[in-house]
C-alpha cells in the first residue's frame, strides 16, 4: 500500500504542476483549449488571476513532494493528508461552484491517496 500511496500522491503532484504550468505561463494557449465555455477575449483579462492560481497549485505540488521525501514515517503521513486534505477540499469547492468535472479530475485522486494512506 505504501508504494501505491506513493506513486498516486506523485501523480497528483505532477497533475498540479501541469496545472500550475498552464495557468502560470499558458493560459492563453491550452486555458482556451480547457476552459471552452469560456470566451476567448476573458483569457487576457484574466492571465494575472490565473497565474496567481497556478501559484497556489505550485504550493500544493510543493507539499505532497515535501511529504514524499520525508524520513519520518509519521511526518510523512500528517504532511501528506494535510495537502492531500486541501486537494479535496478545492476539489468539492470546484465541483460545487464551477464543474462536476474537477471532482473527479482533482478531488477523487486525492480522496483515493487519503484512502491508501490510511491503509497502510
Amino acid at each position: 500500500m505504501e508504494l501505491a500511496s506513493q506513486l498516486v500522491i506523485g501523480g497528483i503532484a505532477a497533475l498540479h504542476l501541469y496545472f500550475l504550468y498552464f495557468e502560470m505561463f499558458a493560459w492563453d494557449t491550452i486555458g482556451r483549449k480547457t476552459f471552452r465555455s469560456i470566451p476567448a477575449d476573458v483569457f487576457p483579462k484574466t492571465k494575472v488571476l490565473a497565474a496567481n492560481q497556478g501559484l497556489y497549485n505550485g504550493f500544493l505540488v510543493a507539499g505532497l513532494i515535501w511529504s514524499l521525501l520525508i524520513s519520518d514515517p509519521m511526518w510523512s503521513f500528517y504532511i501528506a493528508v494535510f495537502f492531500l486534505s486541501c486537494v479535496l477540499v478545492a476539489g468539492v469547492f470546484g465541483a460545487l461552484t464551477a464543474s462536476k468535472k474537477i471532482f473527479w479530475i482533482q478531488g477523487f485522486p486525492a480522496l483515493i491517496a487519503l484512502i491508501l494512506l490510511h491503509l497502510k
